[in-house]
C-alpha cells in the first residue's frame, strides 16, 4: 500500500487532466503593451450547487486609479449552461452577468472587505444569483449516467466599456489613460482560474492491490502536527467519480468538500481536516475496502483526532459509507447521508452494534433515488437498535432523519439533498459534535 501526495493545486491538476490544455490567449493581442490589458483571470467560488465564476481580475500595466471605476466600467458575459439542466450544446450560449462591485487590488484575488487597495488589478465581482457562470460540465457518458469535470476552457468574456486610468500620483486629476474603452470588443480570459477555497486542497493518490484511489485533502492553514484535528471524509456522487479526465471535480461540483473549512457554513471556527476521495464506481464493497485502507494510512500520517472521524456523502457515496461503517465502525464517530442509497440489514446491524450516530436527509420528490430508500434506511437502523434493547430516546439520538419538500431546494434538483442539508448549519454542527468513546479511540 502506498500513499502518494503532491502540492499540485486543483487548477493545475485540472489542466493536466484535460486532453488538451486550455485555449488561453492574449486578450485582443494587447499583451506586452504598457497601456493595455495584460491579463484576465476568472475567480471562482463553490456555492451550494457548485462552482461559478464569481469575479474576474483584469490586469493593467500600472497601478489603476480606483476613483475612476464604477460598476459600469466592465461588462461580463458567461455561459447559461448548467450540467444538471442543460444540454452541452448550450455551453457557448452566453448571457450578461450582473456586476456588484468594482475595485482595485495588488493580486488577482478578491478582497473580503471589497475595498480598493493600490494595485494593477481591477476586481469585478459578479452576482452569484445570476443563472450563468457555472464551471462544471459533462465529461464522459459511458452509460446512461455521465461523469462531470471542471471546464478547463471557461467561456467567460469581458468588455471594457469605459476608459481605465492610472493612479494620478501626487498630481490631481484622473491620471493618464491605461486602456481606452473598447465597448465592442469582447475579450476571453487569459489565465487559469483562481478559487480561494478549492486551491487550498492538495492532490494525492492511494495505491493498494493494483487499485488506485485519487483524493484531495485540505489541512488547516495553521496546521500543527503536535495538535489533533477532526477529520471529515467527503464521499461524492456517481458523476464526480474519477474517469481519467476529471481530477478534483468532487471539490467543485457541489458544496460538501469546501463547506467544512468555512465558518459561514459550519457555524464554527474549529479547524478541520477534509479528505475528499474520488471513487471509480467499481462497486461499493471493493471501494469501501480501499477507502478504509486509505483512512488507516491517512490517520497515521496526519494529526487526526481518532475519536472524531466523520463521513458525509452525496448520492452514490452513501454505498461506500454504509459498507465502510459496517466493515470498520471503530474508525468513525458519525455519518451524514444526503440523497443516498438505502442501508442493507447486515450493515444496519453492524452500525447499531457500534452505535455510530447517523443523520439521513432526502428530498421528498427525488427523481433518481426514491425517498422510500431513505425512509427504509431510517427504519432499518431504528429496528436494529430496538433489537439491541435501546430506548426510543436513545434511538432518537443515534438515528436522525430529515425529509425535504420541494420548497427547500433553491435549484429544482430534488435529488441534491445536500443543498438544504448544508444550508442548515445545525446539521453540520451536530456531526462535528459526535465523538467516539475514549476506550474506542484508535
Amino acid at each position: 500500500m502506498r500513499l502518494r501526495r503532491g502540492l499540485i493545486p486543483l487548477a493545475a491538476t485540472l489542466v493536466l487532466a484535460a486532453s488538451a490544455g486550455p485555449a488561453y490567449g492574449t486578450p485582443g493581442g494587447d499583451r506586452g503593451g504598457r497601456d493595455a490589458i495584460r491579463s484576465i483571470t476568472p475567480i471562482t467560488t463553490v456555492y451550494t450547487y457548485g462552482q461559478k465564476v464569481s469575479a474576474v481580475a483584469v490586469e493593467y500595466g500600472a497601478t489603476v486609479n480606483p476613483r475612476t471605476l464604477d460598476n459600469g466600467t466592465f461588462g461580463v458575459a458567461d455561459t447559461i449552461y448548467n450540467f444538471r439542466f442543460n444540454p452541452i450544446e448550450d455551453l457557448p450560449k452566453l448571457a450578461d452577468r450582473t456586476v456588484t462591485r468594482t475595485y482595485t487590488n495588488n493580486a488577482p484575488t478578491p478582497r473580503a472587505d471589497h475595498r480598493s487597495t493600490p494595485g494593477r488589478y481591477v476586481i469585478v465581482e459578479l452576482d452569484p444569483a445570476d443563472p450563468g457562470g457555472w464551471t462544471v460540465i459533462v465529461s464522459k457518458c459511458p452509460t446512461f449516467l455521465c461523469s462531470v469535470k471542471v471546464n478547463p476552457e471557461l467561456p467567460t468574456r469581458v468588455v471594457q466599456r469605459k476608459d481605465v486610468h492610472a493612479a494620478p500620483g501626487r498630481g490631481k486629476g484622473k491620471g493618464p489613460v491605461l486602456a481606452k474603452a473598447t465597448p465592442r470588443q469582447s475579450r476571453p480570459v487569459t489565465e487559469a482560474s483562481v478559487d480561494p477555497q478549492v486551491d487550498e486542497f492538495r492532490y494525492g493518490s492511494f495505491l493498494s492491490a493494483g487499485m488506485v484511489l485519487p483524493y484531495h485533502y485540505r489541512l488547516p492553514r495553521n496546521y500543527q502536527p503536535g495538535r489533533t484535528y477532526p477529520l471529515v471524509v467527503v464521499l461524492p456522487g456517481h458523476g464526480m467519480g474519477w474517469d481519467g479526465d476529471n481530477l478534483g471535480v468532487q471539490l467543485a461540483a457541489d458544496i460538501p468538500a469546501t463547506a467544512w473549512s468555512q465558518p459561514s457554513w459550519t457555524g464554527s471556527r474549529e479547524d478541520v481536516i477534509v479528505l475528499a476521495p474520488q471513487h471509480q464506481r467499481v462497486g461499493g464493497v471493493a471501494e469501501a475496502d480501499l477507502l478504509v485502507k486509505l483512512l488507516d494510512t491517512f490517520v497515521g500520517e496526519y494529526a487526526v483526532d481518532t475519536r472524531r472521524v466523520y463521513a458525509t456523502t452525496v448520492s452514490y457515496g452513501s454505498q461506500l459509507m454504509w459498507e465502510a461503517f459496517a466493515k470498520r465502525p471503530d474508525l468513525f464517530a458519525g455519518g451524514l447521508v444526503t440523497g443516498g442509497f438505502p442501508v442493507n440489514a447486515g450493515q444496519a446491524t453492524a452500525i447499531a452494534a457500534a452505535e455510530v450516530p447517523i443523520w439521513i436527509t432526502h428530498g421528498e420528490h427525488d427523481h433518481l433515488l426514491n425517498v422510500s430508500g431513505a425512509r427504509n434506511s431510517s427504519a432499518a437502523l431504528r429496528q436494529a437498535y430496538e433489537a439491541r434493547g435501546r430506548t426510543p430516546a436513545q434511538i432518537a439520538d443515534l438515528v436522525r432523519y430529515t425529509e425535504y419538500a420541494d420548497s427547500a431546494f433553491t435549484l429544482p434538483d430534488y435529488h441534491a439533498a445536500f443543498g438544504p442539508t448544508y444550508s442548515d448549519g445545525r446539521i453540520l454542527r451536530w456531526l462535528l459534535a459526535q465523538r467516539r468513546p475514549a476506550k474506542s479511540a484508535g
